[in-house]
């Protein structure tokens, strides 16, 4: 049985060179694409205000510059997953913690 065409269903721009993706297979994917903007037709993607300007080519199934540019959908499936980075709980600068109000007076 062949394996179904991979498209890409819907884009939104996450990050100056980052996409959250959803595929027609229900996967979704928040992707970096900075690494893979090299040679000619990617250059004008390296400015953050260029690279918005992605849209989603429903015809084509996968997302697209004004210039042409675009990615294999199967290529944007394959990629690792961005890493997020979530603040920590405590700022590493001391000055900016609260004393804990529960602990022992001394």
């Amino acid at each position: 049985m062949p394996k179904p065409i991979v498209r890409v269903t819907a884009v939104e721009l996450v990050g100056p060179y980052s996409l959250a993706l959803r595929f027609n297979d229900g996967a979704s994917r928040r992707v970096d694409l900075l690494a893979e903007l090299e040679g000619p037709i990617f250059e004008p993607l390296r400015d953050p205000a260029y690279f918005s300007r992605v849209v989603l080519d429903p015809v084509a199934g996968t997302v697209v510059w004004p210039n042409g540019a675009d990615f294999a959908p199967e290529f944007l499936r394959g990629l690792p997953e961005e890493e997020i980075a979530r603040p920590s709980k405590k700022s590493p600068n001391l000055a900016f913690q609260r004393p804990n109000r529960f602990a022992a007076r001394r």
